[in-house]
């Protein structure tokens, strides 16, 4: 991977925030684009509505305003949901963008009753029928990870019959995404925003992947979940690395863009590139201010963290 430089002076990444008056690609003259395109070390990817007040409510000038800004990939947990045609101007838009397609949720996840833990036929066969499905989906918006979450413990089990029937579920679910190079990445929630869910760690999330042994099931690194369920972030990080294929970020407490909490972003997104990630890191958080302001400090904060 090619190592940048982007170290300014302070009046250089205050003046990169200032929305100029240059008119956007789409064409359209209502809109302002950043003032400075930054070259990121890392794929970091927005989501859609976290630029809405400077880009207006339309997806399309939503995606221009992020490329405009240095950002060269997309994550949208919701496009599973949205119609066809959206799908497929939005993938048009991003090609003609250079940009890359991140996660999107892939199946309906049981928050509150058991699904892939308990073995349930009925509940196995619905969760690979939306597999199935999500594979269409990833081809019409060139998307290669998909967001797994095995859903909720069954209590009634013990731990290892949970696992073994959770490691069932994703080898059938490889065997739907590998003849398509898709991957689905499994996300471990902590217990204070997501109680009683069965894959809460990443050396969890590792056994899992190790025990299926797919190149299709990888772990998705929510770091933010991490800081909150087991800390140690980069340790955890290198010993699961095999395994990671995608990582998501919010900083802790209140899910906000790094630097407004207790994770040094600096240092981990900096031991990310030394280890040559090449994949997409999902900035899957809110904004700590609001309005157009509250937008651009959420690219001066990546700007901030990406100094290496």
């Amino acid at each position: 991977m090619e190592r940048r430089s982007f170290i300014k002076s302070g009046a250089a990444a205050s003046a990169a925030l200032v929305t100029g008056g240059m008119m956007h690609a789409s064409g359209n003259p209502g809109l302002q684009a950043p003032a400075e395109k930054h070259k990121f070390n890392l794929k970091y990817a927005p989501h859609f509505g976290m630029f809405k007040n400077n880009a207006g409510e339309d997806l399309m000038d939503q995606l221009q305003f992020m490329a405009d800004a240095g950002f060269t990939a997309l994550e949208d947990n919701g496009m599973k949901r949205k119609e066809v045609s959206m799908q497929e101007k939005i993938a048009s838009k991003m090609a003609n963008l250079g940009m890359e397609m991140g996660v999107f949720v892939a199946h309906t996840i049981y928050w509150s009753e058991p699904s892939l833990t308990s073995g349930d036929k009925e509940k196995l066969d619905g969760f690979l029928k939306e597999i199935r499905e999500s594979v269409e989906v990833a081809k019409r918006v060139n998307a290669t990870w998909m967001t797994v979450v095995p859903g909720h413990m069954d209590l009634r089990k013990d731990m290892g019959y949970q696992t073994s029937n959770v490691v069932n579920a994703l080898r059938r679910a490889s065997d739907i995404l590998e003849p398509h190079g898709i991957i689905m990445v499994l996300e471990p929630l902590n217990f204070y925003n997501h109680p009683g869910l069965f894959l809460k760690e990443i050396p969890q999330a590792y056994q899992v992947c190790q025990a299926v042994g797919s190149p299709s099931c990888k772990i998705l690194d929510d770091l933010y979940h991490q800081q909150i369920q087991e800390g140690n972030l980069i340790p955890n990080m290198d010993h699961a690395w095999e395994e990671i294929a995608y990582f998501q970020v919010g900083d802790n407490p209140g899910r906000k863009e790094p630097t407004t909490g207790e994770i040094n972003y600096l240092n981990v997104f900096k031991h990310i590139h030394e280890k040559e990630f090449s994949g997409i890191v999902g900035m899957e958080h809110g904004n700590s201010r609001k309005g157009k302001e509250g937008e651009l400090a959420v690219i001066k904060a990546y700007a901030s963290v990406d100094q290496f």
